[in-house]
């Protein structure tokens, strides 16, 4: 058994159901100091609403909007420094949990997360998927097919087509949702392979289909010897 299937599972899961709440709290707080600066009066709206996120969560943090509640302008400051507080409180929560998933994740799979893409949330809901499913895993096809990520055959007459699997586990297939995304944007290799298969009349779709294949077949060998970096694979899907 492998340290990717190891009781460490547990310890992943948890970690995650913290951060996901965290950073679900945190976009809900964000949204909410907009709402508020957008009915706020003008003189609060006016300063605020043109600040990036991080300016507008220090400026409102370190605010001191006096005392006097029955004032809509002051009510509303102290109402917004005290979200920003909240604020910071779940990026410093969010934070503690990335680096305590990163310590797992690294003595599971330490070259995982080296390959393009692919960050420490995504890396430990992989680890997870794989560790709740170990008897499954004896090929990377049975890997493709866990993460629902196997093409499933769709043809019709002439037609020679593939669409894209439903079922599976819905994690860890979204996870390789967003390595896909990911290097589509920033990892050249990709983008040519994006480019070719956009010429030769491949939808967005197919072409995520096909590079969500070629990433767990990647996935998959580091999670089956963790410990070995194998060369990179050439996109052939």
């Amino acid at each position: 058994m492998t340290p990717a299937f190891s009781g460490v599972t547990r310890a992943r899961r948890a970690l995650r159901v913290v951060r996901r709440s965290a950073v679900k709290a945190r976009t809900q707080i964000i949204n909410q100091i907009r709402t508020l600066i957008i009915t706020a009066p003008g003189e609060v709206r006016e300063r605020l609403r043109a600040l990036a996120p991080a300016e507008l969560i220090k400026q409102l943090s370190r605010s001191r909007p006096g005392a006097d509640t029955r004032d809509p302008a002051c009510a509303v400051r102290i109402a917004l420094r005290r979200l920003a507080r909240r604020h910071q409180y779940l990026t410093e929560e969010i934070a503690d949990a990335d680096a305590e998933l990163k310590s797992l994740v690294f003595e599971a799979a330490p070259a995982l997360v080296a390959l393009p893409g692919v960050g420490i949330e995504t890396a430990a809901q992989l680890l997870i998927a794989a560790g709740d499913n170990p008897e499954r895993l004896t090929s990377e096809a049975s890997f493709a097919h866990l993460c629902a990520a196997a093409p499933i055959q769709a043809s019709s007459g002439r037609t020679n087509r593939h669409r894209l699997n439903r079922g599976g586990d819905r994690g860890a297939n979204h996870a390789l949702h967003m390595i896909a995304l990911v290097r589509m944007r920033y990892d050249q290799r990709t983008q040519n392979y994006v480019a070719r298969r956009t010429a030769e009349g491949l939808s967005k779709k197919d072409i995520l289909r096909c590079l969500k294949r070629f990433i767990a077949r990647e996935v998959y060998g580091h999670l089956t010897r963790p410990h070995h970096t194998p060369k990179p694979l050439t996109q052939t899907a």
